[in-house]
């Protein structure tokens, strides 16, 4: 049985084939509406989510589908204290697939190891957001055209952000991508990602504490947000939380035809201002990640439409 746990889940081929059945989608979305007539997702999620919860429940709909779950850890019998592992194996009975969040790194993968349907991890912890990542690579191919011989600037929380690992992680397998980590150093990308990662796999990278100077050599900005809920210290995140903010004076660096990307929700790192940008598309990553959830529950259902 197939499940997606990691990026690496996926070979370059998988994705692509896989971008390519959502782009149907996104042109012919009569064609899928009724191909998951009868199917149930769960989707279980320990954590707080809107986008990643609602777009897993509006992609199986959208297939003519059907959801169920939960959305906090207190609503579900995890606060009697009941196992990840016992978990799945009662929504086995329940549902035809399913989609985890937790704050645990590995609860996901736990998961995988005691289900019956296929389980997506859509978040672990400051690990891996793996369909996040598909929706970033999807945005990129779509509006670049192209995954190979960019230049990718990730700024903000690099340390605990698990969508920039993730990132990272999936891109270095194309060709001549290069990145600048834009980061206080209390915020730097972890020394696992640069070594067991980019420096494994031979790509070219650069460490800058000044958005400023990285703008103006960037294909894509891929911002993020300073996580509250990864501090252990309030005063450290409220000392970090504003340290790169975009704004429109900032962007009158960029290259005309340079992305801003954000997995979103954003809080004030990005100015409002920058969303009037025809560069800005942080809105439209969030429809991809509706038609890459579709595409995606249709691999993993094996339903050939």
């Amino acid at each position: 049985m197939k499940h997606l746990i990691s990026p690496l889940d996926l070979s370059v081929e998988e994705l692509d084939e896989l971008m390519n059945v959502a782009l149907d989608i996104s042109k012919n979305p009569k064609k899928y509406a009724e191909v998951c007539h009868g199917k149930k997702i769960a989707t279980l999620f320990y954590e707080p989510s809107t986008r990643t919860r609602l777009s897993f429940e509006a992609a199986m709909m959208n297939l003519g589908g059907n959801a169920l779950g939960f959305s906090s850890a207190s609503s579900s019998s995890a606060a009697k204290g009941e196992s990840v592992a016992d978990t799945i194996r009662i929504i086995s009975c329940y549902a035809d697939i399913c989609a985890m969040r937790h704050p645990k790194e590995g609860a996901a993968l736990v998961a995988a190891m005691n289900s019956s349907i296929p389980v997506i991890n859509a978040g672990d912890g400051g690990h891996q957001h793996p369909t996040q990542t598909l929706t970033d690579l999807m945005t990129i191919r779509t509006l670049k055209g192209h995954l190979d011989h960019l230049t990718i600037g990730l700024c903000g929380d690099l340390k605990f952000g698990r969508t920039v690992h993730s990132l990272i992680n999936a891109l270095v397998r194309y060709s001549n991508v290069r990145f600048v980590l834009i980061s206080p150093d209390e915020l730097r990308v972890p020394s696992y990602i640069r070594h067991d990662v980019l420096e494994a796999n031979g790509a070219e990278y650069q460490e800058v504490s000044q958005l400023e100077d990285a703008l103006p050599k960037l294909d894509l900005l891929y911002m993020t947000r300073v996580q509250k809920e990864r501090f252990f210290n309030e005063e450290e995140y409220i000392r970090m939380k504003d340290c790169y903010i975009l704004d429109t004076k900032k962007m009158t660096l960029a290259r005309p035809d340079m992305l801003v990307l954000h997995p979103l929700p954003r809080v004030n790192e990005i100015s409002v201002e920058v969303d009037k940008d025809p560069r800005a598309v942080y809105f439209e990553q969030v429809q991809y990640g509706v038609y890459i959830r579709m595409a995606l529950i249709l691999k993993l259902l094996e339903i050939q439409v």
